[in-house]
């Protein structure tokens, strides 16, 4: 998901009127949220609205997440799944930063 240029130029006008906090709280979550989405698209094996051979699975709404981060509070949206159970690792701050200690 790639920003327009009228997006980022609101981006750059609210860093200079002093709206950024709210704006790099809105970023996070808008990036935090995709994470979420293409980690869900792969535990069901298709994208949102997607019919394709190797879904094994179906979205069944979504649950709210309170997340918090460096930015603030970010309010998160995880799909429920029709069958089995998804808890994206991401919004899991332990093994996010498990991940992390892991990766050297």
């Amino acid at each position: 998901m790639a920003l327009s240029q009228s997006a980022l130029s609101e981006l750059l006008e609210a860093f200079r009127t002093g709206d950024g906090v709210d704006m790099i709280r809105e970023s996070v979550r808008t990036v935090l949220q995709e994470l979420v989405e293409h980690e869900a698209a792969g535990v069901i094996g298709a994208q949102r609205y997607e019919r394709t051979q190797d879904r094994v699975t179906e979205r069944n709404q979504t649950r709210p997440k309170l997340l918090t981060t460096k930015a603030g509070d970010v309010q998160l949206r995880i799909p429920k799944l029709r069958k089995g159970s998804f808890f994206p690792p991401s919004s899991n701050p332990a093994v996010a930063s498990t991940r992390r200690c892991t990766r050297w």
